[in-house]
């Protein structure tokens, strides 16, 4: 058994295909096909039911899969433990965010990062919560930027910065004077939100109760500055973290009317592995986003 063996099950195990398998494993699929093949002889075990349309895991082969996520992950912490010790900001940082920070933090981020830690370049996978959490799990991500609430086994997660959230409105509404806006107010507009899967939009149903139910067709957006856009063209009102409402992001099309007391927040951390080896890199990011200008407030948290 060979750690290259269990690589080969675990991108079968992934991909549900042996050719593309192969292909992430940029080896040919016969001879990946006859590494599964020989590991499944020396287990005893059949890993893999092979039908014509798609692999499947026995269920024999689920633990056997789940172990090798565990011990490729290990291996992979011995060289990065070693790294760790001789410089933690030495080296590439995968490292995933979801959709509504990424492009309001990163530019920031980076910029700093080039300063504070200018060997460790960031492989950057923007996506959905869900998404994040299953890379970061299979390893193939170090660390993600993340809302709360998270939580998932064998992953811990370490505050980076609190944000409020804010209304905007078209820049003709009624509201465009106003100096603040109940959370309750909300129920009396059409509301855009996010479509399903996105955690913003549930952040905001959470702080808006009256929005529990459903949204209507044309009511929903696939980014933050869809809404924005939607906004603009009067379509309605919409919900936006401080992030996306910095300067560089205004238009004249829409107002910004900050929430009464008390003010619905977001708390956005990194999560990484439980006894992730490059402890260094979260203080290199967290030190770099409190020395930023985003409207946020910067956790002292340990």
């Amino acid at each position: 058994m060979t750690l290259t063996e269990l690589r080969y099950i675990v991108a079968v195990a992934d991909e549900r295909n042996f050719s593309r398998a192969a292909e992430r494993s940029f080896v040919s699929q016969p001879s990946l096909s006859a590494s599964v093949r020989k590991l499944e002889d020396e287990l005893g075990i059949r890993i893999f039911e092979r039908g014509a349309g798609e692999v499947l895991l026995t269920e024999a082969g689920e633990q056997v899969v789940a172990q090798a996520r565990r011990v490729l992950d290990e291996a992979a912490r011995v060289k990065a433990v070693a790294k760790e010790k001789r410089d933690p900001l030495d080296g590439v940082l995968r490292l995933g965010v979801i959709h509504t920070v990424a492009p309001y933090l990163l530019p920031e981020l980076v910029q700093g990062l080039r300063t504070a830690a200018p060997a460790m370049p960031l492989d950057i996978e923007e996506n959905q919560t869900a998404v994040l959490e299953q890379l970061l799990r299979a390893g193939e991500i170090d660390c993600a930027i993340l809302a709360l609430p998270f939580a998932a086994a064998g992953v811990e997660t370490t505050p980076l910065y609190d944000e409020d959230f804010q209304v905007i409105v078209p820049s003709r509404h009624p509201w465009a004077r106003r100096r603040s806006v109940r959370t309750s107010e909300l129920a009396t507009q059409n509301l855009l939100l996010l479509s399903m899967g996105h955690c913003f939009r549930d952040q905001v149903l959470q702080a808006c109760h009256e929005f529990s139910r459903p949204a209507p067709p044309g009511r929903q957006g696939n980014s933050l500055e869809t809404l924005r856009s939607m906004v603009a063209s009067g379509m309605g009102i919409s919900v936006l973290p401080a992030t996306a409402l910095t300067p560089r992001h205004a238009t004249p099309l829409v107002k910004v009317v900050p929430f009464a007391e008390p003010r619905p927040t977001r708390r956005i951390v990194v999560a990484t592995r439980t006894g992730f080896p490059r402890a260094g890199a979260i203080r290199a990011i967290r030190e770099v986003v409190a020395a930023t200008d985003l409207p946020v407030t910067p956790s002292t948290e340990a």
